[in-house]
């Protein structure tokens, strides 16, 4: 597998893609089926990203460095801030509760399958069984294996607790 960052064409949205190889990833893109999940733009290019190195199995680093904080720009009144404490725009605020909006609602009308829920999708898929809005858990493997097979699946953006486990 191969991890790309993209960018849509004006670079305001960048995201992740992964790629069973480069060829992959360029067939998939002259065929249009590359496109921005914020915009919906096809024209989506690779984004310019640091090589991701890993040590082999038996090299440990001589030493660690300690972690620092990024400090904010110094436009921003707490310079000494941390950046995860900066307070989101309020338009992502906005953002994030109607999109845990759309996922309770959507939670509402589909029926939660558990652990079977590549199995579930295979058959409704494959029309072994009635087509319905399912909701489960799957392994990355698996919703890999089922996008391979063509079954759309998309993750959910905010965590869920099994009904079982829910107060």
């Amino acid at each position: 597998m191969i991890v790309y960052d993209l960018e849509c064409r004006n670079g305001y949205h960048r995201f992740e893609g992964w790629f069973k190889s480069s060829d992959d990833f360029a067939e998939q893109q002259e065929s249009g089926l590359v496109s921005c999940p914020y915009c919906g733009s096809v024209e989506v290019a690779k984004a310019v990203q640091a090589p991701r190195l890993t040590r082999k199995g038996n090299q440990l680093p001589a030493t660690v460095m300690p972690r620092r904080d990024v400090q904010a720009p110094a436009s921003h009144p707490e310079t000494s801030t941390p950046l995860a404490n900066i307070p989101l725009p309020p338009q992502a605020v906005e953002l994030i509760h109607k999109l845990a909006q759309v996922q309770a609602e959507t939670l509402k009308i589909s029926r939660y399958v558990g652990d079977s829920f590549a199995e579930n999708a295979r058959a409704m898929h494959y029309g072994e069984q009635e087509t319905e809005m399912i909701h489960g858990q799957a392994t990355p493997k698996q919703a890999q294996e089922l996008l391979e097979e063509g079954i759309a699946v998309v993750p959910l953006p905010f965590a869920i607790l099994p009904p079982e486990q829910a107060n």
